[in-house]
């Protein structure tokens, strides 16, 4: 295999119109890049996102920092390794970064490179990403998350909860999942309309009404798939993220104008999951709330799917802690929550070892880029969250998975719920 000769990144702008970079790593045989995303709802244990912070460009969000991060230092440290070394790779900036969370060079400097290394590797050996990444295994494609209601950080609305999402567990393969999915986002912007709703969308593409309740979206969406002509809770199912990072403080979570605790609060998914055929819930208490996920995993563990995000930040360290602590039941898993391939591979192993589930997730602020799609399958993880079906940056992983789809041919499977 051939060497780095060459590493370079540029500023480009992401989905929101926000500043970050495109990383190109160079063999003599060819160019493979990636462009880092950016999330709005982020852990407090998330690896450093490096920013310029000077307000006189892109009011301070700026990232030629970490441009001339990876131009300057990264380059010089793995220009000479093999392609293929991607441990070794990762473990170089690591170590050239010197920091817990990646603050000095920057985890989207890192990440950027690491995961372009990972496609110029693939590039080169001339095979699909997802079987450089996963081999002969990577074979099933993932049930997607559709994002059709935004609110939280997501939108400009007054939904307390982030993400309202449907996923088409009836469909035998992955093609007909997307055609049941966008069949019922357009019956649902059809009923907005109806009822002279906002029909616009947020950050990941989905519907941004003002409503005045989160029974209201599941409602929307409830009449929406049966409009569409499928049975609930057996074509399709619902999943949310409600982000309870965003709306707790003081030991109470603000839902509206009320104060709950956390047994309120899990008293609350309680009855949403009696009324409405929600399996899985994302982030249902604050990250800081360890306690009450313990409660929450022995209350509804059983029942439902229970994603960690804020919690765990794709950190394996954070993850055996909740194992150990029984909390949650699921990963949600985004690699530049932790800065590099090799620790996002460790991650999601260890997660599936410990039965965990996993689930592949974009950003809010996101690019043109299908990496994690080509993760999901090579993990064979089942499950993906990229967006809605709408807005370029997020119908392109899903272009981007048929094609792996029909690349696949026969060893191609979808998953049942």
């Amino acid at each position: 295999m051939s060497v780095i000769c060459d590493v370079h990144a540029d500023e480009v702008l992401d989905s929101r119109g926000n500043p970050t970079l495109k990383v190109y790593v160079e063999t003599e045989m060819e160019v493979g890049t990636f462009t880092v995303p950016s999330g709005a709802s982020t852990g407090k244990k998330e690896a450093l996102e490096l920013r310029d912070g000077d307000k006189k460009r892109y009011g301070g969000k700026g990232v030629l920092k970490a441009v001339k991060n990876v131009n300057d230092e990264i380059a010089q440290c793995i220009k000479g390794m093999e392609i293929t070394e991607q441990t070794e790779i990762d473990r170089a900036m690591i170590d050239l970064d010197g920091t817990e969370n990646k603050s000095n060079l920057g985890a989207n400097a890192i990440v950027g490179v690491s995961l372009a290394c990972a496609r110029t590797a693939s590039k080169e050996l001339d095979i699909p990403l997802y079987f450089y990444l996963g081999g002969l295994s990577a074979s099933l494609l993932p049930i997607p998350m559709f994002n059709v209601m935004n609110g939280g950080k997501h939108a400009d609305n007054n939904i307390d909860f982030q993400e309202f999402m449907i996923m088409p567990v009836g469909a035998e393969s992955f093609r007909e999942a997307l055609r049941m999915s966008s069949e019922v986002f357009q019956v649902l912007k059809g009923i907005l309309k109806e009822k002279g709703m906002f029909s616009g969308v947020g950050d990941e593409g989905g519907f941004a009404p003002n409503l005045f309740s989160y029974e209201e979206p599941l409602k929307l969406m409830s009449e929406a798939v049966e409009k569409a002509g499928y049975k609930l809770d057996k074509d399709i199912v619902f999943a949310l993220d409600p982000a309870a990072s965003s709306f707790y403080s003081d030991n109470h979570y603000t839902i509206g104008k009320e104060k709950l605790t956390s047994s309120e609060m899990i008293d609350v998914y309680k009855e949403i999951v009696n009324n409405y055929p929600v399996v899985s819930i994302e982030d249902g208490l604050a990250e800081d709330d360890w306690d009450g996920w313990a409660k929450l995993t022995e209350d509804l563990g059983d029942e439902i799917q229970l994603v960690g995000d804020d919690i765990f930040v794709t950190n394996i360290k954070l993850l055996e802690k909740g194992i150990d602590e029984e909390v949650a039941n699921a990963i949600l898993i985004k690699p530049n929550q932790i800065g590099t391939l090799t620790e996002t591979l460790f991650t999601i192993r260890l997660a599936m070892d410990e039965g965990y589930g996993v689930v592949i997730s974009h950003r809010s602020g996101e690019t043109d880029d299908t990496f994690i799609a080509d993760l999901a399958v090579a993990m064979n993880t089942g499950m993906i969250k990229t967006g809605s079906v709408c807005r370029g940056e997020r119908i392109v992983k899903y272009n981007r998975l048929m094609d792996i789809e029909r690349g696949l041919g026969k060893r191609g499977q979808y998953p049942t719920w």
